[in-house]
């Protein structure tokens, strides 16, 4: 479920990057759902073919994925193949991260090099990876030609492009692209099949339509970072698009009289498409944030186990074991710290403090001392801390302590055992709390009480799942106003930043220089606060 000002900010992402008519037709998807051709143009009163444009962009830069399901025909006739059309929200909104995702890139792949080569090496990888995110999808022969282009390295540069872009697969930044059209079978048969599993498979979760043309569109793990050596060869290349326009010249008539919207995906077999990897990138980040947390929280040497125990479990995760790390021995735990910077010094017992610290129980046989950090724990506290500072500077001081304590309560709390345990005055408290449930921070409920007096009793507490989304909300507003201003001063200043630099450096002390240095102090600040305004979104969403 998206939020309001969530689909608010991803429809204005597309709308700055590719269009008001893009933008019009993801908003009709983020808002109505799952689509078909049909229904996208009968929603969006756009023409059949401005519709297929707008979705094969939006597909080619991984904000839409289509699918096909079976649909029954009417009376008398047979079932039809209908593909329809689902928006990719956390997609869209990755761009607000393109910058931290290239940081990354620069640093891991610069650092395997070494300080000498390392910058040069990481600047190249960059510099593939920026042509990913830039056309969303591209093959492995683009991106040679795109870096050709670009660097001046001469006959050696498609050689340099093959290892960087090999650099990039083998740290997981580049994967193949999903199936273009996944084919999804009735789910009437899954559901039978379910009812003779027995009274087991009521446990198990229904997955929604979206769900499975996700998980048919992926690529099988042992094919999502393969690059086969053949498709370097550009004589085997030109040998199979020959093959490939003589099948399709011999079919042409056959495929004229087929009208499908599957000719909106129509592709070349035979030629793999790569694109940005998205969640390792976000598993870097939450990593990055976890370390980050528990440093403050707890102290140095608990981050820097946290941090060797995440790195030993980063290729045995996947995203349904983010709720915890992959166990660990003691033995590989502490081989991985002392790798690290101020892990050195540490001892076996040093090592098993801070994992208590960090929540891990002591395995009761020491023969098998394998630890696991509970990750979900870790980003519930920072969650927590961060809806507080929210409460502090919105609030004041008064109100963070009142909500302090309901964040740790287990159980409704009264007003006066908040107001007792607060040290706050019971009529202020009452404004507070009420102030606080106006505004959706707070769940109240009330109780009467009957006997020989009655009496009413107000009850409080924190709801944290509905206090998650509504938070996250705030922030998607609070995004889209920064982008908002961000353009506006733009615009304001568009005479400026058109301006030859040149110009602008010779009038020191000039009007022009003290506008253009008064608009880069704006951009500056306006974009280090949304990307430190994204680390919180990322908390609330993507952790």
């Amino acid at each position: 479920m998206v939020s309001p000002h969530g689909i608010k900010l991803a429809v204005y992402l597309i709308s700055s990057y590719f269009g008001d008519l893009n933008a019009k037709v993801c908003e009709c998807l983020l808002q109505r759902g799952t689509q078909s051709l049909a229904q996208i143009v009968r929603f969006t009163e756009l023409s059949r073919e401005n519709v297929r444009n707008c979705l094969l962009v939006l597909i080619h830069h991984n904000c839409v994925q289509a699918f096909a399901v079976q649909q029954e025909g009417a009376f008398g006739e047979a079932p039809k193949v209908i593909t329809n059309y689902m928006a990719l929200f956390d997609n869209i909104i990755h761009k607000l991260r393109f910058p931290k995702f290239l940081e990354i890139v620069s640093e891991v792949l610069g650092e395997k090099v070494g300080k000498e080569v390392g910058k040069e090496v990481g600047k190249e990888c960059e510099e593939i990876f920026e042509g990913l995110l830039q056309h969303g999808r591209l093959s492995l022969n683009q991106i040679i030609d795109r870096f050709k282009q670009t660097s001046n390295q001469g006959d050696s540069s498609a050689e340099a492009a093959r290892d960087n872009f090999n650099k990039l697969v083998n740290a997981r930044f580049v994967e193949r692209c999903p199936a273009p059209e996944p084919f999804l079978g009735p789910s009437a048969e899954e559901e039978t099949a379910a009812k003779k599993q027995g009274a087991k498979s009521a446990k198990i979760v229904k997955q929604t339509i979206e769900q499975r043309a996700l998980a048919a569109a992926a690529p099988m793990e042992s094919m999502r970072f393969l690059v086969e050596t053949d498709t370097w060869n550009e004589a085997s290349v030109e040998t199979t698009d020959k093959k490939t326009t003589v099948v399709t010249l011999g079919t042409k008539r056959k495929q004229d009289n087929l009208e499908s919207n599957t000719e909106l995906l129509a592709t070349d077999e035979n030629k793999v498409l790569w694109r940005a990897n998205f969640e390792e990138f976000i598993r870097r980040l939450r990593h990055k944030a976890c370390v980050a947390n528990v440093k403050v929280r707890v102290n140095n040497d608990a981050a820097i186990v946290l941090a060797a125990t995440l790195e030993l479990s980063r290729h045995s995760e996947t995203k349904v074991r983010i709720d915890n790390s992959v166990p660990q021995s003691i033995n590989a735990i502490y081989d991985e710290v002392i790798k690290r910077d101020g892990g050195l010094g540490m001892d076996l017992e040093r090592i098993r403090a801070s994992l208590v610290e960090l929540g891990c129980e002591t395995p009761l046989m020491a023969i098998d001392e394998t630890y696991s950090v509970d990750l979900k724990n870790v980003i519930e506290q920072a969650r927590i801390e961060e809806v507080e500072s929210i409460v502090l500077k919105r609030y004041g001081r008064e109100a963070y302590r009142m909500f302090r304590l309901l964040s740790k309560a287990d159980r409704l709390l009264e007003t006066d055992k908040i107001s007792d345990t607060t040290f706050v005055e019971k009529k202020d408290a009452v404004k507070i709390l009420f102030k606080l449930w106006k505004d959706d921070y707070l769940e109240m409920k009330k109780v009467i009480a009957r006997g020989a007096r009655q009496s009413e009793f107000i009850l409080w507490k924190i709801n944290k799942q509905s206090l998650w989304e509504h938070v996250l909300d705030e922030m998607y507003h609070a995004a889209l106003n920064l982008r908002l201003r961000i353009t506006h001063e733009q615009e304001q200043e568009k005479e400026i930043l058109q301006m030859p630099r040149e110009k602008l450096v010779k009038e020191l002390h000039s009007e022009l220089h003290n506008r253009y240095n008064r608009l880069r102090k704006v951009r500056i600040t306006l974009e280090s606060s949304l990307m430190n305004l994204d680390d919180a979104l990322m908390l609330f969403r993507d952790f």
